[in-house]
This record gives C-alpha cells, sequence and structure tokens, in this order.
C-alpha cells in the first residue's frame, strides 16, 4: 500500500530550498570500501629460475614471437571476431544504461497538445432541457501545455543506482578486454598447432619413404637369404603404421585451419591458399617478462571484471535500502486554453499549476527489507566470487609459468637428442661410404633422426603454446584506454 499526500499550492521558497539541500544529502547504504584482499605471495611460487624476468610485461605479446604472418593473424582477428562485436555490443548497452540512470536525477519534460469536440444535449449537462425552442450546442477547446516532473532524491536513491550502472560498465568494459586477451591466446595457439602439424606431416612422409626404402631392401635380403619374412613383416608393419599418421594430422591440419577462420570472422577454407604452405615455428624470446601477483591483480581483466561487479552489488543495496523512506517528486505544467485556435497564445488563457507530490510505501517495509536482503546477499556473493578469481588468477599463473619451466627443460633435451641423432646419422653415412655400414644402416640412422627431429618440432610447438598460456594468465592481449 502506498500513502500518496499533494498539496494544492506551490510550497513556499524557503520550503523548497530546504527540500534541495536535503537532496544532497549523503546516500543511504554502505559506501564502497574497495574489494576485499586476498593473500598472495610477493612473487610467483612456481617461476622458472631462468628464462622470465620481474619487469612489466608487453600488451601485444605475440610481436615478441617474430611472425608477421601470425601478427596479421591477431590484428585481423581482434578487428573482425563476431564474439569482439558482441562484447563491444554489450559495452555500449551498458554505456546506454549508464545514461538512463544518469538522466533518471534530472528532471523529465513532456510537450501536449488537444484539440476537443464536444456536442453538449439541450439544456447544458443538466439534462433540464425540455427541447423545445432549442437544439443541441457544440463547443471547441485547444489546449497546449508543457509538463515537468522532478523527484527528489532525497535519499540517495537514484545516486547509488547511477554508481550501480557506472560499475556495471566498467565491468562489461573489463569482459571485452579479457575477450581480447583469450582470443588472441587461441589465435596463437591455432597457428602453433597448424605450424607444427604442417612440419611434422613433411617429417613423417619422408620417414614414410625412408621405411619403404628398407622394406625393399629387406624383402631383397630376403631373397638372397639374408633375412626372414619376419623382418619384411615388422617393416611392413612400421611402413603402414608411418603411414597411417598421415592421414589424422592432415585431418588436424584442415582443422587448424578452420579454426583460425572462424578466430578471424572468415568463412571455412577462407585461408586454405594464404595459410596452406608450411613455415618454420615461430621461436620465443630468450626471457618473459611476468611482473609480480600484483602487477597481475592489476592488470587481469577478469579480476577487474569481478571487483566492478562487487562494486556494483554494493551500491544496490543503498538503491533499494532508499525504498524505505518517502519520494517527494515536484509537479508542473504550463499551458494555454481557449476555444479558439488564434486566442490560444494570450495571456488570458495562459494557466500554470505547481504540486509537491510526497509517496510513502508505509505497508510495504517487508518487501523493500526483502529486496534489501537480496542485495546484500548479492554483495556477499559478488565479494567470494572476487577472492574466488583472484586466486584461480594467481593459480593460473603459476601452473602456466611452471608448465612453461618446465617444458623449456624439455626441448633442451629434445635439442640434444636431436643432434646426438644427427652425429648418428652422419656417422653411419661415413661409414657406409667406407664399406662398414649397409645401406639398411644409413636408412634406420635417417629414420631416427627424422623421429628425434618430430619429437623436436612437437616439443617446440609445446613450449610456444605455453609461451602463450602464460601470456593469457597474466591478462595480457589488451591495451588499456582512457
Amino acid at each position: 500500500m502506498k500513502l500518496s499526500i499533494s498539496f494544492p499550492r506551490l510550497v513556499p521558497l524557503s520550503v523548497a530550498l530546504a527540500v534541495l539541500s536535503l537532496a544532497g544529502c549523503a546516500a543511504v547504504g554502505p559506501d564502497y570500501r574497495g574489494a576485499p584482499d586476498v593473500a598472495q605471495p610477493a612473487a610467483f611460487a612456481r617461476a622458472p629460475a631462468t628464462g622470465v624476468t620481474a619487469g612489466p610485461a608487453a600488451a601485444a605479446w605475440w610481436e615478441a614471437l617474430g611472425d608477421a604472418q601470425l601478427n596479421a593473424l591477431v590484428a585481423d582477428a581482434l578487428a573482425r571476431s563476431p564474439d569482439l562485436r558482441a562484447a563491444r555490443a554489450r559495452l555500449r548497452q551498458a554505456r546506454a544504461s549508464l545514461v538512463e540512470a544518469r538522466r533518471n536525477a534530472l528532471p523529465s519534460a513532456s510537450a501536449n497538445a488537444a484539440y476537443v469536440h464536444a456536442r453538449l444535449p439541450p439544456g447544458g449537462l443538466t439534462g433540464g432541457g425540455d427541447g423545445e425552442g432549442g437544439g443541441a450546442t457544440s463547443m471547441n477547446l485547444y489546449n497546449a501545455s508543457f509538463d515537468a516532473t522532478w523527484e527528489l532524491d532525497l535519499f540517495g536513491g537514484t545516486r547509488r543506482a547511477i554508481e550501480a550502472a557506472v560499475a556495471e560498465a566498467d565491468a562489461v568494459q573489463a569482459d571485452l578486454a579479457d575477450a581480447h586477451v583469450s582470443l588472441a591466446a587461441e589465435v596463437v595457439q591455432a597457428y602453433v598447432d597448424l605450424r607444427d602439424r604442417q612440419r611434422r606431416l613433411e617429417l613423417v612422409r619422408r620417414s614414410a619413404e625412408l621405411e619403404r626404402q628398407m622394406l625393399d631392401l629387406t624383402r631383397q635380403r630376403r631373397d638372397r637369404g639374408v633375412a626372414s619374412d619376419l623382418d619384411v613383416e615388422r617393416l611392413n608393419t612400421q611402413v603402414e603404421t608411418t603411414r597411417g599418421t598421415l592421414i589424422p594430422l592432415q585431418a588436424q591440419i584442415a582443422e587448424s585451419l578452420d579454426q583460425l577462420a572462424a578466430l578471424t570472422g572468415r568463412e571455412p577454407g577462407a585461408l586454405d591458399d594464404e595459410l596452406g604452405q608450411p613455415t618454420p615455428l615461430p621461436a620465443v624470446p630468450a626471457t618473459v617478462a611476468v611482473g609480480d601477483p600484483a602487477a597481475l591483480i592489476a592488470h587481469r581483466p577478469d579480476i577487474r571484471a569481478a571487483e566492478r561487479r562487487l562494486a556494483s552489488q554494493n551500491a544496490q543495496i543503498g538503491e533499494r535500502t532508499a525504498d524505505l523512506f518517502p519520494k517527494v517528486t515536484l509537479l508542473g505544467t504550463l499551458g494555454f486554453s481557449a476555444s479558439d485556435p488564434g486566442h490560444l497564445i494570450r495571456s488570458d488563457n495562459f494557466s500554470w499549476l505547481g504540486v509537491p507530490y510526497l509517496q510513502w510505501s508505509l505497508l510495504d517495509m517487508g518487501r523493500t527489507r526483502a529486496r534489501i536482503g537480496q542485495a546484500e546477499a548479492g554483495r556477499d556473493e559478488a565479494s567470494a566470487h572476487y577472492e574466488s578469481v583472484v586466486l584461480a588468477a594467481l593459480r593460473d599463473a603459476n601452473t602456466a609459468l611452471s608448465r612453461y619451466g618446465h617444458q623449456r627443460d624439455n626441448l633442451a633435451s629434445l635439442d640434444h637428442i636431436e643432434q646426438s641423432a644427427t652425429r648418428a646419422e652422419t656417422l653411419t653415412r661415413q661409414r657406409y661410404q667406407g664399406g662398414t655400414a649397409s645401406a639398411l644402416d644409413l636408412l634406420d640412422a635417417e629414420r631416427t633422426r627424422y623421429q628425434a627431429e618430430q619429437n623436436r618440432v612437437a616439443g617446440q610447438a609445446e613450449l610456444v603454446k605455453d609461451f602463450a598460456a602464460v601470456q593469457k594468465s597474466l591478462g595480457l592481449g589488451w591495451v588499456e584506454r582512457g
């Protein structure tokens, strides 16, 4: 139930000034004191001993990989991605909602115009005439008016609504930045997958050709009686197994091409010609700047979004609390009325009305307090979510750094293995040329080297993807704009 009171005359000037002064008082509800403190170490616990520095990281981190084609793909994705367009549209919606909330603090006005034509019965509205000697009469009325209303923000409900809208718009902007972060990392990882699979396909084809040659030589040796059918079957199995890996790799290459096309806002197959030829994998920089946990919390967009939504939920408590108190609205109208449109705008046809309107939902206090309780619970949920996001971000960063450090060590080991296999192939070739090793020995050494190179390429690709994961965990890949 709502209690409404209106006064037929304008309030005195002193009372109006007092009401306006009340409108500038502090808003009800809790003031936002910032996000809760979350315990964090001074440095990342899982950062590798070498290869990382504590300096500030670059936003466009993919440029450090030195691949112009990759840079172009990331730029295309950031410019053309439908997901980013949707995120930008959500940001425009949030900003429009903020404009609406700010406009709610201002008076609203409307202009009206009306024409009324009435036919009155004989005797007027009383109907007392007998109808003899007279007929119905007609009446015209023209009206033009200007109406204005202004709800005074005495207890800060509107100000809290604006505060909540500002925080929500900031959160949506952080969501857009987070979409940039994820998209850049996805493009880099998809591109690395493509180059890795293309290179491995090339190496597998070479290995399959070597194994075929070994099979032919083994069949010749069997025909001469120096090899068995078992040797032939073992090599034949190996040849077919190697050939069997070609088809999945070809399917994975097509998948990578289509994924990159989708990420850059293109239809499947649009990048086949542009990216169809194999190129070397990008190389990670010698050192990676990762900053510290405090820098992570300051820059990672999802943490920023969680903090801003906490601020929005806190402001909504005050917005709901203001409903416990009376609301005062000033109503006013200025207008002209006349029976002849030619005489409408005349001083003697001018009228005005001003009314202060008091509204207080005395009997709805239970519902209002329930809504306040909902807002407080929403604030507590947002606070817990913020802490969860911070802890998850710290975990992601430490896990990504740990994987990156271990993969650097693993790649160094794979490099050593490939170098050893290359030396073995060189020595076997020298022995073959000197007549102390067979062609089968040489082919086997070459096949082993190709296998070692495949493993090294896969390890290098994994290192670049781990590098991208580190950058994503640090919240990099977007540029903060003022």
